[in-house]
């Protein structure tokens, strides 16, 4: 019997879920990856009931600049469990990072009840200096969906 072989960009985003479970409130989780070896080089979860603009993806960045002072973030990966907000995706422009993979939409967030700002990321990345990130969504959607329904009935 052979099972599925989980590819990278699943694996790396197990593991921003199982930071998102970190939080259960609001399951925001990241990982910042090399992106030639999977390397997971900073994580993340929402601490936002401790500072209001500690998404995941910004706590992934802060841990990555306290601790890898001198690493080239052209060649990493962010990988979070819903779709940047605008805030997020300007930070993750600034840091360089060229490449975005999320799980849950904004649309599918709004959806659910969650408070958000209905600019999709690939909107703020066509109107930023880098137009060439990629932004990958629908990674593990469902099950990241799932953490976010959970939350939202809680």
């Amino acid at each position: 019997m052979t099972g599925k072989v989980e590819q990278p960009h699943e694996l790396l985003m197990r593991r921003a879920m199982q930071l998102a479970r970190l939080n259960p409130r609001h399951p925001f989780g990241s990982v910042i990856a090399d992106s030639a070896t999977g390397t997971i080089v900073a994580e993340g979860s929402n601490r936002s009931e401790q500072n209001p603009v500690l998404h995941g993806e910004i706590d992934a960045i802060n841990h990555c600049a306290d601790q890898k002072q001198h690493i080239d973030w052209s060649k990493l990966s962010l990988y979070t469990t819903a779709e940047p907000c605008p805030m997020c995706m300007a930070a993750i422009l600034w840091c360089g990072i060229p490449s975005v993979v999320f799980g849950t939409s904004i649309p599918t967030l709004l959806e659910l009840g969650w408070d958000q700002i209905d600019l999709r990321a690939d909107v703020v990345v066509s109107r930023s200096h880098r137009p060439a990130t990629q932004v990958t969504g629908g990674v593990l959607q469902h099950d990241c969906d799932e953490l976010f329904r959970l939350a939202a009935a809680s």
